[in-house]
C-alpha cells in the first residue's frame, strides 16, 4: 500500500477516534454518497505478490458496510434516484447511499449478488461491453497474471528493452509498477494493448480465456435483469482512458458500448462511468461527449459527497477499497470528512508529481 493510501486510511482512523469526523459531518456529508466496487471474493488478507488487491473486497465486509450505512440514518438507493435526489432544490429527506460495481466482474452475481438481495439493496453494474463480448483485455489482470507466473519480464528502459528478474515477491512488485507506468503514462491506448497481447503471447496467457474466466457473460447480465434490484450502467465498449483519446474515438467508444448494451440486454442506461476516473482520465471533452450522447449522469473516481450544483457529468464516488475494509474507515466516508482535505493533498501532489511513478 502506497503512502498516499496509508495517509487517507490514518487520517480517517484519526478522524473516528478523535470524534471530529462526526462533529464535522454536518458541513461535510452533503446529502449523500456513491461508493465504488469492483470485485467482491471471499479471500484472506493479501499476502505477497498482490498488486490488485485494492479492487477487491470480502462478501463480510460488503455486508457490514451496508448494515453501518443503514445504522448511520442513511437510505441505500438506486444511483437514479440518488442523481435525482441531488438536483432536487428543496430535498430535505434522509441522506443516502448509492451502491456501484464497476467493469462487470463475475463474482458480483456470485458473492454481491446475495449480499444485496438480502438486505434488498439497490445496486448498479457498469458494464464494459468488450470484456462480456470477450473480445477487448482486462489488462491489469492480466498484466498481474503475467508478472505473478513469470521468472523474468522483459521491460522497457529508455530506448532499449531489458529483461527483468521477477523470481520475488518484491522484484514482481517493482515489475509491475514499472509495467503500470509504462502502460498508463508513456504508451497510447492502442499501443498499450499491442503490448499487453505481446507479452501474454510470451508468457501463455489466454486473454479471452481470462474474461471468460472473470466477467459476466450476456447471458448471466439478463439473467440479473429479472432483479428489480438490479440496473445497467454504461462503461464504453473498449475500456479506454478517454482524455487519451480523440473527441471522435471518445464517441465511437461510448456509443458502441451503448449499442451493445441495447442488442444484448434490451437497455440503454442512462448513467456512465469514466474508465479511469481520475482528473488526468476525463477531460472537458469527455465530458462534453458524454453529455451529447444523452446521459442523464456520469460517475468519476473523485472521492467526494453528492451536493446540490454538483457537475452533473463529473460525479463523485468513494472507493471500497481493498485495503481499507476497515469500519472506523468506512464511518468517515459517510461523514464526508476526509474528502476536503485528501482532494486539497492529491491536487498538490498531481502538480509537484503527474505522473507517480506507481500506486
Amino acid at each position: 500500500m502506497d503512502l498516499r493510501r496509508h495517509l487517507l486510511a490514518g487520517g480517517c482512523k484519526l478522524l473516528h477516534w478523535s470524534g471530529m469526523g462526526r462533529l464535522l459531518a454536518p458541513f461535510t456529508g452533503g446529502r449523500g454518497v456513491i461508493f465504488t466496487l469492483h470485485s467482491v471474493r471471499p479471500t484472506e488478507a493479501p499476502k505477497g505478490f498482490a498488486p490488485n488487491a485494492h479492487l477487491t473486497v470480502t462478501p463480510e465486509f460488503l455486508d457490514r458496510t451496508i448494515r453501518q450505512i443503514r445504522a448511520a440514518g442513511m437510505e441505500i438507493v438506486s444511483l437514479e434516484t440518488a442523481v435525482k435526489r441531488m438536483r432536487e432544490p428543496d430535498y430535505n429527506g434522509k441522506r443516502f447511499a448509492a451502491l456501484t460495481f464497476d467493469d462487470g466482474y463475475r463474482d458480483n452475481l456470485v458473492h454481491a449478488r446475495p449480499v444485496l438481495k438480502r438486505h434488498s439493496a439497490p445496486f448498479t453494474i457498469f458494464v464494459t461491453s468488450g470484456f462480456a463480448d470477450r473480445s477487448s483485455e482486462i489488462w491489469w489482470e492480466a498484466l498481474e497474471r503475467i508478472v505473478a507466473t513469470a521468472e523474468e519480464v522483459e521491460v522497457p528502459v529508455g530506448a532499449s528493452m531489458r529483461r527483468f528478474s521477477a523470481r520475488t515477491d518484491a522484484d514482481k512488485e517493482k515489475v509491475f509498477c514499472h509495467l503500470l507506468h509504462w502502460f498508463t503514462r508513456d504508451l497510447g491506448e492502442d499501443s498499450q494493448r499491442l503490448e499487453l497481447r505481446r507479452l501474454a503471447t510470451i508468457h501463455g496467457i489466454d486473454l479471452p480465456a481470462l474474461a471468460e474466466e472473470l466477467i459476466l457473460s450476456w447471458d448471466e447480465l439478463r439473467e440479473m435483469l429479472r432483479d428489480p434490484l438490479f440496473s445497467v450502467g454504461a462503461h464504453t465498449h473498449d475500456h479506454y482512458a478517454l482524455a487519451r483519446l480523440t473527441r471522435d474515438r471518445m464517441r465511437r467508444d461510448v456509443a458502441k458500448g451503448l449499442e451493445r448494451l441495447d442488442q444484448e440486454l434490451g437497455v440503454r442506461p442512462c448513467v456512465f462511468a469514466y474508465p479511469y476516473g481520475y482528473e488526468a482520465a476525463v477531460n472537458v471533452q469527455s465530458l462534453e461527449v458524454i453529455r451529447e450522447l444523452g446521459f442523464a449522469a456520469a460517475v468519476t473516481t473523485r472521492p467526494g459527497v453528492l451536493s446540490p450544483g454538483l457537475e452533473p457529468m463529473a460525479l463523485p464516488r468513494i472507493s471500497l477499497n481493498g485495503y481499507f475494509q476497515n469500519s472506523a474507515i468506512v464511518s468517515q466516508y459517510l461523514t464526508g470528512a476526509p474528502f476536503p482535505v485528501y482532494n486539497a493533498a492529491r491536487r498538490l501532489r498531481d502538480t509537484i508529481n503527474p505522473h507517480p511513478a506507481c500506486g
